[in-house]
């Protein structure tokens, strides 16, 4: 019974090519008791498999956390499979704003200790008691009210290129990082201020939201599907777009235009720009903002350093990386001694 890929990354993009199908890509999570996770990863591997989805599935005794890609002719049979298992019945399911056919290219379902690195004891308070789940109309005018403060509660990197107006956004590498800077800095505003939250899709403020409740904040609110429910209400409904610029997502595409506005800067030169890459030199593949004249000029690398690797044959470019891994330090974008422009 195959519980693995047996296709590389680039056979699989070459299949969904000659396919010449659309596929969807979706987010979706839920908290719930898993007794045993290694039996419902494989359970999920095995059907998904079958249905031709590809993402990055991470489960745990507390849930699940997934972002996937799958065709759209299978659409209806993958929600009929989710609709099966009972605590994932009806579960919102986060439909990407730009679609792209190779978001995923491998299927990944891992057992982790949790579906979010939070850093937090869950034991210690009610990770039940949530904040007040809204939706995008009465999102925009909570952040309108003058005694709303709103956070986002994603990382440096991903609200240097879109963000909602006027909100704070923590300047951190990690969503643990960012738990503890909030709530000594609202710390005396935690009965006379809303406290409203918004991530990606949500996931973050879900169990942020509890956290806070825990640490004495009256007055919780959380946008219900985080950033891409928001846009895909926006457009239904006619509402007013309070996010500027691109949301940064998790995948193949790197991010989803949501206005017009471009609101970071090339990492190397300065020049507006809002487009990450990673830099050609496996390894570094350091994540940054480079604008195409930069690209054309450094051979897509973030460092002359990186461009000397690579131009070397490639049999040598492997023995220079061999036994090194890439750490999380691909992440300090624009804070990388390298990068000659940061803000």
């Amino acid at each position: 019974m195959q519980l693995y890929n047996n296709l590389s990354a680039e056979e699989r993009a070459k299949l969904i090519e000659e396919a010449g199908k659309d596929r969807l890509t979706i987010s979706f999570y839920q908290y719930a008791k898993i007794g045993n996770p290694e039996i419902f990863r494989n359970h999920l591997f095995i059907h998904w498999n079958e249905l031709d989805v590809l993402g990055r599935i991470y489960v745990a005794h507390e849930g699940i956390n997934a972002q996937l890609s799958v065709p759209a002719d299978n659409f209806h049979a993958f929600k009929a499979h989710l609709d099966s298992i009972s605590f994932l019945e009806n579960v919102r399911l986060n439909i990407a704003v730009e679609q792209d056919n190779f978001s995923f290219l491998k299927l990944k379902v891992k057992v982790r200790k949790k579906i979010l690195a939070d850093g937090l004891n869950d034991a210690t308070f009610d990770v039940t008691n949530k904040g007040e789940h809204v939706n995008a109309a009465k999102f925009n005018e909570l952040i309108e009210d003058p005694n709303t403060v709103l956070v986002d509660m994603r990382n440096h990197y991903e609200s240097e290129i879109g963000h909602f107006k006027n909100a704070i956004t923590p300047d951190v590498d990690t969503f643990r990082d960012s738990l503890s800077i909030i709530e000594e800095d609202l710390k005396e505003h935690k009965e006379d201020k809303n406290l409203v939250m918004y991530c990606t899709g949500g996931i973050r403020c879900e169990k942020a939201s509890a956290y806070y409740k825990h640490k004495g904040f009256k007055n919780v609110f959380q946008l219900e599907g985080g950033i891409i429910n928001y846009v895909r209400q926006v457009e239904e409904n006619a509402l007013e777009n309070k996010f500027i610029g691109k949301n940064f997502v998790f995948d193949e595409r790197r991010a989803e235009r949501i206005s017009d506005d471009v609101i970071a800067r090339c990492h190397q030169c300065g020049k507006p720009c809002d487009t990450h890459v990673n830099c050609a030199n496996e390894a570094c593949h350091l994540l940054f903002i480079q604008c195409e004249e930069c690209a054309e000029k450094m051979n897509n690398c973030c460092s002359t350093d990186c461009m000397d690797i690579i131009a070397l044959p490639y049999e040598e470019q492997k023995a220079l990386r061999k036994g090194k891994g890439v750490s999380n330090l691909i992440f300090k974008k624009g804070r990388s001694e390298v990068l000659k422009f940061k803000e």
